[in-house]
């Protein structure tokens, strides 16, 4: 930003105003930094070391800078303005708001044109020229408050920036398998600022929505795309009210298991599982899942292409039987295995009367045979029919 005499009222004034004022900058620098001190309590505090050197040095360049502004406006005021770019990244560094450096500003203003007023009237300046220095004066500290509100705002957004790459770098850590280093583990955590928890849990949400969902979810949560999946690591969340907290925040997405720190990695698996068994439609509506609770669908679904190759070998005897008449058998081998053959249960299951249910558990025994009475056989038609039940798949 470069100042222009146009636009600027100091650009008005004529030079010989900054010979009156130049011989008060020293005695106003002290009365600015003793006002200062006395009423801006971030800065009551001996001015020493690298603070006392960055408030004087503000000092002394703002009221160096207006004086020369006066006697060269068209000279701008160049890398000058730096000065109070770095003062508001400062108040960022040292933990601070702009609240402080806004205060000193105020007053430093006051001070300094209650002196060099007194020194312009005792050159006897015409009344209009004072008016204009001024608006000259606080027209020069709106600009330097600004420049430190940008140095504030450039500070905030590369530090912003860093903390995102350095949990990104702690998100990449955490879901290694096998499990990093416990050392190497510590420092990628201090160095993201997040303290290790006792237990933790990966979700897995659509890349679009991690943004939205890390803003309702607490501060110290994790959150970074992963192989274009968005993924959130949430500390302790089985702690006093979080999973209440997690579920009330979350209205889409898989979290996984909670685990030790060292067990992410197998969190994040099966919360990814369970989005992609989610997005496919296999879950039921879509929304927030616990694969805790869809374990078994999980299962199901990751093994699908396994357990179609078992449904292909003992569902083989149905394959010449038209795809109503397969679909019919198909129930019926599912309310057998489920109720244990009971024919009452399952005509309840199957919506059908019980002599119906029985004439179809006959005509599966000829063609499944004596494999219905098997154990293992059993279990594996009941896998391979549940698996074909969740996914809605019907034969050709």
């Amino acid at each position: 930003m470069t100042t222009s005499a146009k636009t600027e009222p100091w650009g008005a004034l004529p030079a010989s105003v900054a010979d009156v004022l130049e011989p008060e900058l020293e005695a106003v620098t002290d009365e600015i930094l003793a006002t200062i001190a006395r009423e801006v309590p971030d800065y009551a505090r001996p001015l020493e070391g690298s603070f006392g050197h960055g408030v004087r040095t503000g000092v002394t360049e703002a009221l160096r800078q207006f004086v020369e502004l006066i006697r060269s406006p068209s000279g701008g005021r160049g890398p000058g303005r730096e000065v109070y770019v770095a003062l508001g990244a400062g108040e960022l560094r040292q933990g601070r708001t702009l609240d402080a450096l806004q205060s000193a500003y105020r007053v430093g203003a006051r001070v300094a044109w209650r002196r060099l007023a007194q020194a312009a009237r005792r050159a006897e300046l015409d009344p209009e020229l004072l008016s204009l220095l001024a608006e000259s004066m606080f027209a020069y500290i709106e600009e330097l408050s600004a420049d430190s509100v940008e140095g504030y705002a450039e500070a905030r957004s590369q530090l912003e920036g860093e903390r995102r790459r350095r949990r990104r770098e702690l998100i990449a850590v955490l879901l290694r398998d096998p499990p990093a280093e416990d050392s190497n583990l510590r420092a990628a955590a201090a160095a993201a600022g997040w303290r290790l928890p006792r237990s933790a849990a990966a979700l897995a949400c659509p890349e679009g929505e991690l943004d939205g969902l890390s803003r309702r979810l607490a501060p110290d949560t994790l959150a970074a795309p992963v192989d274009g999946v968005g993924c959130l690591v949430i500390a302790d969340p089985d702690g006093p009210g979080r999973r209440a907290e997690t579920e009330r925040a979350l209205s889409t997405g898989a979290l996984g298991p909670t685990t030790a720190v060292s067990g992410l990695a197998g969190s994040w698996s099966l919360a990814r599982s369970a989005l992609r068994a989610a997005e496919a439609g296999v879950l039921g509506p879509g929304g927030f899942v616990r694969v805790d609770e869809v374990l078994a669908e999980l299962l199901l679904y990751d093994n699908r292409n396994l357990i179609e190759r078992i449904g292909a070998r003992r569902l083989a005897p149905l394959a010449e039987l038209t795809p109503k008449a397969r679909r019919r058998m198909e129930q019926t081998a599912l309310a057998y295995v489920q109720h244990g053959g009971n024919a009452a249960a399952m005509s309840r299951a199957l919506g059908v009367h019980a002599q119906t249910a029985r004439y179809r558990l006959t005509r599966l025994r000829e063609l499944v045979g004596a494999e219905l009475d098997h154990p293992d056989a059993r279990f594996e038609l009941e896998l391979t029919l549940r698996a074909r039940e969740l996914s809605g798949a019907r034969p050709s």
